[in-house]
């Protein structure tokens, strides 16, 4: 089933959920009143944001009252609300920090530093990964295929889903609170229908079954006939691929020279409430203090709602693309490769020269806006928007150069189009990346269409 409906129903009931909670616990409260934040991890691309976004509208979330918060930052605006301790890490003006946000897919990293006036401003681009707490679900869904069959875990799902959601529930609950120092071995709850549809397929013995996987004697043991006994060293080598992987990333981060002042790291998130993911990040990174708050999982819901209140306490971002649109320059034979020029309008120009509006790395405020004039050709403007990682391209057909959408304008017929003219705008900073062309002459405006929702 394509993503887009999914997101759509998730939404629309979450919607119709909360309606339905706030008129039974309060009366006088419209629709109309609310203002709903949709929280995405901070390392999405505005592609995927602008999808959030258009699942939202889909789902009856008025565009006007809908705003999209970055989840890093959500935790950080939570944490200045926390106890004094933790509010000295972070509240204090000048004071720099990383937020890492460990959910379920993702694993999402900010640094950002307090101003003098309170607001954020973000000192690193975000980054992350793939190292999310499912992976290590994906490792226990691999031994249970091993064990019981894929034929018996899709019957389950089919027959006994609520058996099914009973197994993911349980692992989830010890995944969170597994500890290596107090767990020699965990007791996990299975369910008997899942037991006999794997007999039924095997046509073996469990035991069996856990001997053919060459582990060592005794580290999965049945326990009745909806229970397994697993010892504490195979839980720990499901975690260990994505942990390894967050741990390299955040001290190369920290190795970077504008990170020296980063002393200290704010865990949160479901998959940072673990004390292995604690405790391993404690042991491994050096010299900087880790904080994890209380609910660590909901600092993100909590500081959204912050957020909403105060969009502009984040008061600057730093850029993860160079942006810019394709422009016709006039040929400069000491700039330009011979090859590339066409003859136009009575003279040689050069087609696809990259021409930048912000580069990456740039610090923007949240505010920023950047406008170009230039004068239409014809009477449909199409002006096609790229962005790469390069500082700085020379042509949108350049390696690495990747078309992210397109505006069409229609200009006036009635005035020869050379006495028009067009506005091209990117607003920049603020968690949704928008661009627009504005024909001066006729008032006309144009908003890009992502080229992903052609």
């Amino acid at each position: 089933m394509a993503a887009f409906p999914l997101f759509v129903m998730s939404i629309k009931y979450l919607r119709e959920h909360l309606l339905k909670a706030v008129t039974t616990q309060k009366i006088g409260i419209e629709e109309t009143d609310i203002s709903y934040v949709l929280t995405v991890p901070a390392i999405w691309d505005d592609n995927a944001k602008r999808f959030m976004r258009d699942a939202a509208v889909a789902a009856e979330i008025d565009p006007v009252r809908l705003k999209l918060a970055l989840e890093s930052e959500c935790a950080s605006i939570w944490c200045e609300t926390l106890s004094v301790d933790v509010k000295g890490a972070v509240a204090i003006a000048g004071s720099q920090y990383m937020v890492v946000d460990l959910g379920g897919g993702t694993a999402d990293v900010s640094v950002h530093e307090r101003k003098s006036d309170g607001t954020l401003k973000e000192i690193h681009k975000a980054s992350g990964g793939p190292w999310g707490g499912i992976f290590v679900d994906e490792n226990y869904m691999k031994m249970l295929c091993q064990l019981y069959g894929e034929k018996a875990l899709n019957d389950l799902r089919k027959t006994e889903m609520s058996d099914y959601f009973d197994i993911t529930r349980d692992f989830e609950h010890k995944k969170r609170s597994f500890d290596t120092e107090n767990t020699n071995h965990v007791v996990i709850r299975l369910s008997a229908s899942l037991r006999d549809l794997g007999d039924e397929h095997f046509k073996k013995p469990l035991a069996e079954r856990i001997s053919a996987l060459g582990i060592q004697e005794n580290s999965i043991t049945p326990k009745g006939r909806d229970k397994l006994k697993i010892v504490g060293t195979i839980i720990q080598s499901w975690f260990k691929g994505p942990i390894n992987l967050l741990i390299q990333h955040i001290k190369s981060l920290l190795a970077e020279a504008k990170m020296e002042r980063v002393q200290t790291i704010i865990l949160v998130g479901g998959f940072g409430e673990s004390p292995y993911v604690q405790k391993r990040m404690r042991n491994e990174i050096a010299g900087v203090r880790l904080i994890v708050p209380p609910d660590a999982g909901l600092a993100v819901l909590k500081g959204a709602v912050r957020f909403g209140h105060n969009p502009s306490i984040v008061a600057s971002r730093i850029m993860k693309y160079t942006y810019g649109t394709s422009r016709f320059k006039s040929f400069n034979k000491k700039k330009h490769p011979a090859d590339k020029k066409v003859w136009k309008n009575g003279e040689w120009l050069v087609p696809n020269c990259f021409k930048v509006y912000v580069r990456v790395n740039e610090e923007v405020g949240v505010d920023h806006q950047v406008t170009i004039w230039g004068t239409p050709f014809s009477k449909i403007s199409r002006t096609s928007v790229y962005r790469t990682t390069q500082v700085n391209p020379d042509f949108t057909t350049d390696p690495g150069c990747e078309l992210l959408g397109t505006i069409e304008l229609e200009n006036s017929s009635e005035v020869p189009f050379k006495d028009q003219d067009k506005e091209d705008t990117f607003l920049f900073g603020d968690t949704e990346l928008l661009v627009k062309t504005k024909n001066t002459f006729t008032g006309k405006e144009a908003f890009m269409t992502f080229e992903c929702f052609k």
